[in-house]
């Protein structure tokens, strides 16, 4: 299985998914789309990131202490601190 970066924002509580590298993808900029899912159906609030061509480059998930698991918020890239 592919690597795939992860970083986490303890004190915003959010965790971001990315399928594709920030620095090939050419930074946030790359986003064309954001479809945020309803926040009934999942119980918060997780938004995915789609390219241009309508490819998915990550995914937003808030309230990641209660959408993740440990072992993969411990092992995320830590910002904000």
């Amino acid at each position: 299985m592919a690597d795939l970066k992860v970083t986490y924002d303890q004190q915003a509580d959010a965790a971001y998914i990315y399928f594709v590298d920030p620095a090939q993808a050419g930074g946030p900029g790359t986003v064309a789309f954001t479809y945020p899912c309803d926040p009934i159906d999942v119980k918060g609030m997780i938004n995915l990131d789609f390219d241009k061509e309508g490819r998915v480059l990550g995914i937003e998930i808030l309230d990641a202490s209660s959408k993740l698991p440990a072992y993969l918020l411990d092992a995320a890239e830590r910002l904000g601190a």
